[in-house]
């Protein structure tokens, strides 16, 4: 079944908006905000474990014994529409391509000022010393949103289920919340665990599907490295699947941005390719 809902998945994702209406975090901000508590000494502060897996568990209970129960009617077939909502809504905020387009114009105009600009304003960006230094954060934030927006959310469905999915979702969620530090250190530890495995798969697909002697020689360095974080090594993987050594003015950097994002759509394909196969077999 899972392979069923990747493809309507994937249908749903391109051709209807209903991704955007569920991914609504509201709710679950919340609850979090009310877990975490207010202020320096908040319980976010004091307990940031506690208050974690109380914000973890919670959902991730509610949405277990909703399979249980879903699972007894129908010879499980409501699960499917259950699982499509989750993995839906736990796939990546915003829309990559578009996101990029403001620096694509500027890129494409030669204004790298503006091209800053726009990156810090729509990519958050921080300015950068130098245009080389810019477009390689460019390239590396098109390969992580892609990443942590599709890539490792399929891996943990198809492996774990959508339990598993909607934990990374959520430790993502409270990474980004900056005003409670401590919580938010320790979701980035546990999403990172999360982020290894699959990155690295994703990192050898890239060989697969492009430069294969290019890739594994960025590869090899970093397989086993636990503290690389899956950023770093997919933008080093990617540019050499693509065999981009630096950024390009113009045009030229436009077809890089390009060259990357057919590059994980060839990732992708292998990917469902994979998953079929083993869906078959088992």
């Amino acid at each position: 079944m899972s392979f069923v809902v990747l493809v309507l998945v994937v249908v749903l994702e391109k051709f209807s908006v209903w991704r955007k209406a569920l991914q609504r975090d509201g709710v679950w901000l919340t609850w979090l905000g009310w877990v975490a508590g207010q202020g320096e000494a908040s319980r976010a502060a004091r307990m940031p474990w506690l208050v974690l897996l109380a914000a973890l568990l919670v959902p991730l209970l509610l949405l277990a014994g909703l399979c249980m129960w879903l699972g007894q009617w129908f010879y499980g077939v409501l699960l499917l529409p259950l699982e499509l909502l989750v993995v839906l809504y736990c796939l990546g905020r915003g829309d990559v391509p578009a996101d990029l387009g403001g620096f694509r114009d500027a890129w494409r105009r030669g204004d790298l000022q503006g091209a800053e600009h726009v990156a810090e304003r729509d990519l958050q960006i921080a300015p950068q010393e130098s245009a080389s230094t810019l477009f390689a954060s460019v390239q590396s934030y098109l390969l992580w949103q892609a990443f942590q927006g599709f890539f490792v959310i399929v891996f943990w469905y198809v492996v774990l289920g959508p339990l598993a999915a909607l934990a990374y979702r959520l430790l993502a969620l409270m990474a980004a919340q900056g005003q409670y530090a401590s919580m938010a250190e320790r979701a980035a530890a546990l999403r990172h665990a999360f982020d290894w495995l699959p990155g690295r798969l994703l990192a050898i697909s890239f060989a697969l599907v492009g430069h294969f002697t290019a890739v594994m020689g960025e590869l090899l360095h970093e397989l086993l490295a636990w503290d690389t974080p899956v950023q770093v090594l997919l933008a080093k993987c990617g540019r050499a699947a693509d065999e981009q050594e630096q950024e390009a003015a113009g045009e030229a950097g436009l077809a890089q941005l390009d060259g990357l994002w057919q590059l994980l759509v060839r990732c992708a394909t292998l990917w469902f390719a994979v998953i079929a196969v083993l869906t078959l077999v088992w």
